[in-house]
């Protein structure tokens, strides 16, 4: 199956190099994407929007054969760019993985109040995360994604997600992949219809398979990460 790969926020294509080898590996073709102003921090992000990037990833479909199967894979706030992607191809797309992420619905946005003013969203400090998103990184591994990092263009922060087509998307067959939350208490926010789960609530066919780490298993459990991927995409 042709996988493409969504980084989340301030990372690019490469962030997946480690994953890559064992999915081609388990016989699947992977394409990690690089969005748009993220291709070096000298880049221009300040014009770069929410629709761009999901263009993007709908871009990278229609690059395939028309017969091709397609996955799409995105990782944190890639979620919604996946979800978008998928509701704008309906029929395209087989499956949808979302590593430690989920599905955004029409009107969500990542963070309306961010100023407007701001042309980007650089990584913040390591000391304002939670020590759960941060899980099983090593000094190392922390030193090289703050080397690595490139602010988010702001646009893709505050803006919200416009889709369409309920009826394709919904069907879509779905994983969660849980990392930093466990997949008991994702099922347990669903229990309580809180808005964080809401719209992954809503598909017909989904899964939510644990993989205890931090918030980037690309970087902390790759292969065991890539398995998951592999294991969803036979489901």
């Amino acid at each position: 199956m042709d996988i493409i790969l969504v980084p989340g926020f301030w990372l690019d294509g490469s962030a997946w190099d480690d994953v890559v080898p064992h999915l081609a590996e388990a016989g699947h073709t992977p394409h990690p994407l690089t969005l748009p102003g993220m291709e070096s921090r000298d880049a221009d992000r300040s014009q770069v929007t929410l629709a761009d990037h999901v263009a993007a990833v709908v871009a990278a479909i229609d690059a395939l054969p028309d017969d091709a199967e397609v996955a799409l894979a995105g990782h944190s706030a890639s979620g919604g760019l996946v979800y978008a992607a998928s509701d704008a191809r309906p029929g395209r797309v087989a499956h949808v993985i979302y590593v430690d992420s989920g599905p955004l619905a029409s009107g969500d946005a990542l963070n309306p109040d961010l100023p407007a003013e701001l042309d980007e969203y650089p990584l913040p400090p390591w000391e304002g995360m939670d020590d759960a998103s941060l899980r099983d990184l090593t000094e190392s591994q922390l030193q090289a994604f703050r080397e690595r990092a490139v602010p988010q263009p702001a646009g893709t922060v505050r803006e919200p997600h416009a889709l369409s087509d309920d009826r394709s998307r919904y069907t879509v067959p779905s994983t969660v992949i849980a990392s930093e939350m466990s997949a008991e208490t994702l099922r347990g926010l669903m229990a309580e219809n809180h808005s964080f789960v809401a719209e992954l609530a809503r598909l017909d066919d989904y899964e939510i398979v644990d993989l205890p780490t931090g918030h980037w298993p690309m970087f902390t459990r790759p292969a065991d990460l890539a398995s998951a991927m592999v294991r969803a995409l036979e489901r």
